[in-house]
Parts: C-alpha cells; sequence; structure tokens
C-alpha cells in the first residue's frame, strides 16, 4: 500500500459523514448558497451504515406522541414542555421534508415515511394513572389534536391484539394513542438526499475516513486517509460539518476547538429482538412504548415497534441496553479511552459518581441472556414464543456528558447538543434521541449559529422551505392546522 499524501483541492463545505444530519444541512445548503462546492466524506462504502441504518435504529418520528420519557411527572403534575418543544421541532422536519419532495429533492416519501399509530401504554395502578394524566395534560394542547384515551379492556384488545392476548384479567392497563404517528426509514431519506446531492455535483467519497482536523488561516484542512489505498490526502474548506455520529466528538478535539473542551461522551450499544413469524407482524400495527426500568437511559425505554423498511412491514422489541467502548458500531474499542482529555477527566469523574442507577441498570442488561429478555418481551406480548424472534445488534450511540461546575463535574445529557466555534467555520452533532427526527431542526439551528449575518437574505429560501419558519405553531392553531394538512398529503401520509 502507498501512504502518499497530496492536497488536493479546496471546498465551501466539507460534510463529515454520510448520514441523515450531513445529507440534511447538505441539502439545505444547496437551496441557499448553489454556488457553494461541496464534499462527502464517509468512512463506510455506503451512506447512513451506521446510526441511520434503519435496523440500527426504532425508526420512531420523534414528536412525543407516545414518548414517555418526554413527560416526566412531579408530584402527580405532567410537565409536558419538552413533549411539546419537540413536537414543535418535528413539524419543522415534516415541512422540510414535504418542500424537498416538491422540490424532487426526495423523490419517494413511501419508501422513507409511513403512518404507524403511537401509542403509550400502561401497566399497574400507578402507571394507568400516569397514563390519564398524560393525556389529560396533552390532549387539551394544540399539537396534540386528536389524542384519545381508553383503560377499556375490550378497546385495548381491539387496538392491540397481540398484547391483550394472553393477559391476567386482572392486569390494570391503559392507553393513549394516535392514529397519525409515523415510522421513518432514515437510511432510505438519506440515501435519496445524497442520490440528488451526487447529482447536482456534490462529490461523495466513500471509504475516507477523516483522521484529522487542523485550522489553516481562515480555513480547516482535514486530513483524510483512503482506507483501500492507505494514501492520504488533505483537503481545505471554508466550513466543516461534523455529522459523524459518536465519531463527532473525537474529531471536533482534535479540531481545538475551546468549546469542545470538558465534553465527553458515554457509549451505549443495544440490541433488538426481531420477529420472525409473519403472522404475528400482520396482526400488530403501532408503536408502543412503555415505562423506562429505573436508572435506564431514554433509549432503552422498552418499546414494541411496527417497522416498514423497503416495503416490508416488521416487528421489533427492545432494545436491551448494552455496553461498549466503541463509538461507532464499526469502530476502535480504544474510541472512548482516546477521547479522554485532561479538559474532560473531571466531566467523567462526575458523571460516574452520579450515575449509579444507570450503572446497576446497565450491568444488569449486560448479564441478560435470551430467557431473560423474553421475559421482558412477555410484559408486553404475554404469548410470545422464542422460536418468533432472534436477537439482532443495534446502532451505537454516545450519550453526550456535558462539563459542569463544581461540585457536579459533569453531567450526562440524553438529548442532541450542538457545538460550533465562535467563527462559525465549524460545528458538530453530539448526542442521540430525538436526533434523526427533528435533524432539520437542529440544522436550521446550525445556520442561525454559524451563518448568522446571512439569515436575513436567506429567510424567503428558509421560509420556502419550512413555511412557519420564525413562528410557533403551537401558538397559531390555524398555521398548524394548515401546514399538518399540506405534510399529511405531500408526504402521502393520507393515502393507505
Amino acid at each position: 500500500m502507498s501512504n502518499t499524501q497530496k492536497i488536493t483541492d479546496e471546498v465551501d463545505v466539507a460534510l463529515v459523514g454520510a448520514g441523515i444530519m450531513s445529507a440534511t444541512l447538505g441539502a439545505m445548503l444547496r437551496q441557499l448558497e448553489p454556488s457553494w462546492s461541496q464534499v462527502v466524506f464517509e468512512r463506510l462504502d455506503a451512506p447512513a451504515q451506521e446510526s441511520s441504518s434503519p435496523w440500527n435504529n426504532a425508526g420512531t418520528g420523534h414528536s412525543a406522541l407516545c414518548e414517555l420519557n418526554y413527560t416526566p411527572e412531579k408530584n402527580g403534575v405532567v410537565d409536558i414542555t419538552k413533549a411539546v418543544d419537540i413536537n414543535e421541532k418535528f413539524q419543522v422536519s415534516r415541512q422540510f421534508w414535504s418542500h424537498q419532495v416538491t422540490e424532487g429533492v426526495l423523490s419517494d416519501p413511501r419508501e422513507f415515511i409511513n403512518q404507524v399509530p403511537h401509542v403509550s401504554f400502561g401497566n399497574g395502578e400507578d402507571q394507568v394513572r400516569y397514563i390519564k394524566n398524560r393525556f389529560e395534560a396533552l390532549s387539551q394542547h394544540p399539537l396534540f389534536p386528536g389524542m384519545q384515551y381508553s383503560d377499556d379492556r375490550a378497546v385495548f384488545a381491539e387496538k392491540l391484539p397481540l398484547m391483550a392476548a394472553g393477559r391476567a384479567e386482572s392486569d390494570k392497563v391503559a392507553i393513549s394513542w394516535m392514529d397519525e404517528g409515523t415510522d421513518i426509514n432514515y437510511g432510505a431519506q438519506a440515501r435519496q438526499f445524497i442520490d440528488a446531492a451526487q447529482k447536482d455535483g456534490t462529490e461523495v467519497r466513500y471509504g475516507s475516513e477523516v483522521k484529522d482536523i487542523k485550522p489553516q488561516g481562515n480555513k480547516w484542512k482535514l486530513t483524510i486517509k483512503n482506507l483501500h489505498t492507505g494514501d492520504t490526502s488533505t483537503v481545505l474548506a471554508n466550513f466543516v460539518f461534523v455529522g459523524a455520529g459518536g465519531m463527532a466528538l473525537p474529531l471536533l478535539q482534535k479540531s481545538g476547538i475551546p468549546e469542545i473542551k470538558g465534553y465527553g461522551g458515554f457509549p451505549v450499544s443495544g440490541q433488538w429482538l426481531r420477529c420472525t413469524n409473519e403472522e404475528l407482524i400482520e396482526k400488530h400495527a403501532a408503536k408502543v412504548y412503555g415505562k423506562a426500568s429505573v436508572g435506564a437511559p431514554p433509549m432503552s425505554v422498552p418499546h414494541l415497534d411496527t417497522r416498514v423498511i423497503d416495503g416490508e412491514k416488521g416487528l421489533l422489541f427492545g432494545p436491551y441496553a448494552g455496553w461498549t467502548p466503541k463509538f461507532l458500531k464499526t469502530g476502535s474499542y480504544l474510541d472512548l479511552f482516546k477521547s479522554m482529555k485532561v479538559s474532560n477527566i473531571p466531566s467523567y469523574l462526575g458523571v460516574a459518581a452520579q450515575e449509579f442507577g444507570l450503572t446497576k441498570y446497565l450491568v444488569t442488561e449486560v448479564l441478560k441472556d435470551q430467557k431473560a429478555r423474553m421475559e421482558s418481551l412477555r410484559e408486553y406480548l404475554p404469548e410470545a414464543r422464542d422460536e418468533d424472534w432472534e436477537l439482532i445488534t443495534a446502532g451505537q450511540r454516545v450519550q453526550t456528558i456535558k462539563p459542569s461546575r463544581a461540585p457536579k463535574f459533569g453531567s450526562l445529557e440524553f438529548g442532541t447538543a450542538l457545538i460550533n466555534n465562535t467563527e462559525g467555520s465549524i460545528a458538530g452533532l453530539l448526542g442521540a434521541s430525538p436526533g434523526a427526527s427533528i435533524a432539520p431542526a437542529a440544522m436550521i439551528e446550525l445556520l442561525e449559529r454559524c451563518f448568522g449575518e446571512r439569515m436575513i437574505e436567506w429567510a424567503p429560501k428558509l421560509t420556502a422551505m419550512v413555511p412557519s419558519y420564525g413562528k410557533k405553531l403551537s401558538e397559531n392553531q390555524d398555521l398548524f392546522t394548515e401546514m399538518w394538512d399540506y405534510t399529511q398529503k405531500t408526504l402521502k401520509l393520507d393515502q393507505k
């Protein structure tokens, strides 16, 4: 193998990673500044093979319709603040995707988004009471129209026959639901974005790993290794976005920007039980979310998911959390240790001291065998049989460890964190859920942070992409209804 190094070119925009985040930002910038050159670097040989891959995530269009971790309860009062915020951001996603379909950038919405009911499930007196309180809080809000609730066993059996079959009559159960939930194949969506980018002249380099990012004058120098030939090359870019999933943290650390100091990453892996019985798959049609175990991270909230992948219906249960020091599914066992720096050691130590519940939970999960996994599944499907389910590995997630002041010295964050330098010439996204579901909103925030001086000029184009841009749908019922009807039709969600 050769190991030659050469400067190949200069670009306006370098996108690290060919997942949904880079694909989304690239699509926005192509329409805002069509004259800007773009290049995408992807270490694997195809787009969206890590977190964006459909079997590496639950495919939930996270809009807080059913996810209980977005509506915490304290002293009997359900706080819907986070749910409203996430729903608002998901409406931005729906509008942006609709615009991209209309423009021909996204070619076939049925390939990446399908309507699947979202259901919240409670079992036992405490959970039933919580589900009802949550329903009463959300159903009064403009962004959750038509939400329904029932603690009637007949309704439960009609809506979720597999979950009702074999369940003890003494079990108290309740569900709230919205039929207009979505299942999303982010891998298919990213591929459509990347295909359109290449047709527009964006260069996509597969098998190309970004090894280093360093400032050079007012530009950034990226050192790239061709994983097939061993050759290295360098590219100068005016703007860099690090959309590399778990590897965003180490790459931002290499850039030397002060904004990343103190940040760490806590990797959490996962597994799914995937149904192999077509008859069972056909009998279930919903994404059903329940309550998390004490100490469990939000990404480990148990849920039973109808999936639609490449036109085929599927059924998943999980995830079962695991642990590995890798930051990517195809990463290195040294990833975590390489990310530890003098500046973030206090953050890691602070989280280690505070998160006893999480540590205990992860140890318990790692030690689970197939029998224990099936017992968890039977809390949802009492008649589940071992032979109908297979174990598959989910994607790797890196939860953000955020630097804090003494005495905490660090806190584990379960959302997404956007990091950028003061000059706005480099940015990256850390964290996990709700992740891909709110990619357009996250990328608009990035544009505002990094290209603030251009926002007035870009406003008409942004408003074309997202008609509600600059407005809150939660405060404008008529606009919400108009945007809902528009996106339902454009994304073909009104078709059976």
